[in-house]
């Protein structure tokens, strides 16, 4: 693939719009895949990572399900499910897999910028979902992703590792926690711009900030004609693309039905936005080292599942706890009123409806979220932290979420919690939706889009020695290989520095 002139519009290999760290992640990849391949990335914003990357805006989890219990539901015969869990965990080797890589190549230079670790923790209190909770460790344990794994209902156990969640908590109040050693802290922004700045100094790969793509045809040939707006000069230039992926968080939406795409009818988005509350405060932020997960509101979307969290954000740690929902009619942070009223077309208009009509439980709780007051907002921290003081903590935003809405087997509608790829029919574009555990398995979500958009490439040999380059266990299932799975945790874990 080489770069070549078609009438006035440049022709170019990749376009990848918005610069986060799912655009990051497949550039770097498809680079190392085939070197001369030529690639612009387009960003609406000023810098790198502003939206869903940045630290402030996500929660910085590498997401492994070692806590997070909206990945373990309880089953109507009080089972628990750890399917997804297991599936989200090896997703999670597979991202350490790549970044070792880069790493290892010296393309990334000092891990410690962007992966720390820090422990995962599940932590409830009552009677039932201290039941839940021990049904919960005694099936994740029986499966290696997560052997280690300790449970506990005594009280002093678990002063010894969260004092801040036990100090003025009630004698009688039952509870219980779950340990994992292993979890990490990331900050998806400073590994977004690490990946951006390599791209950079690749050759044919042009990083173009400030630009806004407004619309996306395909042309006679297949190929797809992009047009961008300097939104400094407010020139328009178009040009033509082989691939175009769509990575731009809450705008890829417009974007993927502008295409006109097939595959996009029917898709619709439900924003949801956050608030964070935050703690600067030294003698209370090194009271407290990990990452503890509680369990969700009935009705509220995963992205708010209740955690105080050990982070360090650019060089400083701090302590979050939220993340509180709200609604807003934006599809980005810095976006637009409008977002959501301009994706309502014809073609989604039924699944959205349906989607109205059959999550009541969820609207419900993003009003009551929307009308808390600072009260109601410390009320709930104090579940997780009793001694908690208004004045220690500032209320920060979070980044805004756009969940899925996509046509039902009734051809209704269904929202979707997670991410989702769509990709025309002849892989020439792509883009993703959705949001959590979306940044955690940036490295899977890209090998398939790669496997779907670059069929005939990938079945080369350069190309398979090369995947099996950047992710030694290619192929191979972690899930199902104990041996392998341990040799590639023990690898990765002592060149992220996490050992």
């Amino acid at each position: 693939m080489t770069n070549n002139g078609t009438g006035s519009n440049l022709t170019v290999d990749v376009v990848l719009i918005g610069a986060g760290i799912m655009s990051a992640t497949l550039g770097v990849m498809l680079k190392e895949l085939q070197p001369d391949l030529t690639i612009e990335i387009f960003e609406r914003l000023d810098v790198i990572a502003a939206e869903s990357s940045a630290p402030m805006n996500n929660a910085g989890t590498g997401h492994s399900a070692f806590c997070e219990l909206n990945y373990t539901p309880q089953l109507p015969d009080g089972s628990v499910e750890i399917k997804k869990a297991i599936k989200i965990a090896e997703q999670f080797e597979t991202s350490k897999e790549f970044w070792a890589h880069l790493i290892g190549k010296g393309l990334i230079k000092d891990p410690q910028n962007f992966i720390r670790k820090v422990p995962h923790m599940s932590f409830v209190w009552g009677a039932e979902n201290v039941e839940y909770l021990k049904k919960r460790q005694q099936a994740l344990v029986k499966h290696h992703f997560f052997k280690g794994m300790e449970y506990s209902e005594d009280k002093a156990q678990i002063k010894k590792w969260i004092p801040l969640v036990m100090e003025g908590r009630a004698a009688d109040e039952k509870v219980s926690a779950t340990f994992m050693d292993i979890g990490t802290d990331v900050n998806f922004g400073s590994l977004t711009s690490a990946l951006i700045d390599e791209l950079k100094q690749k050759s044919s790969v042009n990083v173009s900030l400030n630009h806004d793509v407004q619309d996306l045809k395909r042309n006679a040939d297949g190929t797809w004609k992009v047009v961008v707006k300097d939104k400094v000069t407010g020139n328009k230039r178009k040009l033509n693309a082989k691939f175009v992926f769509v990575g731009a968080g809450g705008g890829a939406l417009h974007l993927l039905q502008k295409s006109g795409i097939a595959e996009s009818k029917g898709f619709g988005g439900f924003p949801v936005s956050g608030q964070w509350l935050v703690c600067n405060k030294p003698e209370i932020v090194k009271q407290h080292e990990a990452k503890v997960y509680g369990k969700a509101s009935v009705g509220s979307p995963p992205m708010s599942v209740p955690h105080l969290d050990t982070r360090m954000i650019d060089g400083k740690r701090a302590l979050l706890f939220g993340p509180y929902a709200g609604f807003s009619t934006r599809f980005l942070k810095k976006g637009s009123l409008l977002d959501l009223f301009k994706s309502i077309k014809l073609n989604n208009i039924l699944p959205l409806l349906a989607v109205g009509r059959d999550n009541w439980p969820l609207t419900k709780y993003l009003i009551s979220q929307v009308m808390q007051s600072p009260a109601d907002r410390l009320n709930a921290l104090k579940d997780y932290m009793p001694t908690a003081k208004a004045e220690d903590w500032d209320l920060d935003i979070a980044g805004q979420r756009v969940q899925v809405i996509k046509k039902d087997a009734k051809h209704t509608g269904v929202l979707e919690f997670g991410t989702e790829v769509v990709t025309s029919a002849d892989g020439s574009i792509s883009a993703l939706l959705g949001a959590s555990p979306g940044a955690s398995t940036s490295v899977p979500i890209m090998i398939q889009l790669i496997e779907r958009c670059f069929k005939n490439h990938i079945k080369t040999d350069a190309w398979q020695q090369r995947l099996k380059e950047m992710i030694p266990s290619y192929g191979q299932s972690l899930a199902n290989n104990e041996a392998l799975s341990d040799e590639t945790r023990a690898r990765t874990s002592k060149v992220l520095g996490l050992i």
